[in-house]
Order: structure tokens, then C-alpha cells, then sequence
């Protein structure tokens, strides 16, 4: 069972900070950027072979993500060509890998072909497979819907 934030109909939702963070990531080649940036995609070339949508698209969405302060572009040069920008994760995009392992690690176990996953992504130091978890402040790890409750916090607006 899910619990509901308490009397939801007193609270607003025009200030929610899902419906904030999917105007800037809740579009699907926007996710399959930010997947191709952490295995390591700096240049559009690269993220155009990668993700596969139209380079128009490509370039809005880059965009979006520079604007936004996911992405930061930085010049390069290689040996007798032209200067160029490459894309670079920021620290708010690089805080964003927990939802894009989160929306892996789903599909890892909803959608994945009989043969398994296409990745596993492991930890550099020690070579274990790295999970998304929800834990709690006090340290309770591996929490469900049916361990949590949304409550107000600080930025809730009362209706009205």
C-alpha cells in the first residue's frame, strides 16, 4: 500500500520538483543523452551515433541540458582541425545518475531480453555491481513505496 500525502487537496503542486526536474530530463532522447554521457560521450558526434535521434534534435536537447546547468560545454582541439566544444557532466548532472541507474535497473528487471541485461555497472574499486537504493537519514537501507510517506516539507504551498 502507498500512502497519500496527507488531505493532498490542501497542498499545491505548481512548485513539485519532479514536475521541475522532467521539464528539464523527462524527455526520452534528453535520458538517452544523460545514459551515453555517463558511459563516457563528450562530442555530438559520439552522442548523434549513440542515441540515434536527428541532429536537430540532438542540438535542442544539448542545448536544453547547457542551459540548465546539466551539461557544460568545453573547447577542444584535435592536431590540425578546427577548435571545438565538447559536452561535459556538471555536478548537477553527474547528481543525476541515480535516476538514470534507477531507470536502468527497472528496465533491468522489467524489459531486459531473455539473456539478461546489456550493461552491468560495476563499482571501479571493488568490481561489485552497483545498485540504486532508497535508504533513510538514520541509515535504513533498501526501503520500498511501503516503508515511506510523503509528508509537507519546507517549500509546500497551502491551496487557497
Amino acid at each position: 500500500m502507498v500512502v497519500m500525502l496527507e488531505d493532498r487537496s490542501r497542498y499545491s503542486a505548481e512548485n513539485c520538483s519532479v514536475k521541475r526536474t522532467l521539464d528539464v530530463v523527462g524527455e526520452k532522447w534528453t535520458l538517452l543523452i544523460l545514459r551515453e554521457a555517463f558511459y563516457g560521450a563528450r562530442r555530438f558526434e559520439q552522442f548523434r551515433q549513440y542515441v540515434g535521434c536527428p541532429r536537430n534534435v540532438l542540438s535542442d536537447r544539448l542545448e536544453t541540458l547547457t542551459r540548465e546547468g546539466v551539461l557544460v560545454k568545453a573547447p577542444y582541439q584535435e592536431t590540425g582541425r578546427r577548435s571545438r566544444e565538447e559536452y561535459r557532466l556538471t555536478d548537477a548532472g553527474r547528481d543525476l545518475l541515480p535516476a538514470v541507474m534507477a531507470l536502468m535497473q527497472w528496465g533491468d528487471k522489467w524489459r531486459a531480453d531473455p539473456e539478461g541485461p546489456p550493461i552491468d555497472v560495476r563499482h571501479r574499486d571493488c568490481g561489485a555491481r552497483v545498485a540504486v537504493s532508497l535508504e533513510c537519514d538514520a541509515g535504513h537501507q533498501h526501503l520500498t513505496a511501503h516503508d515511506t510517506e510523503p509528508v509537507p516539507g519546507a517549500g509546500a504551498r497551502r491551496v487557497g
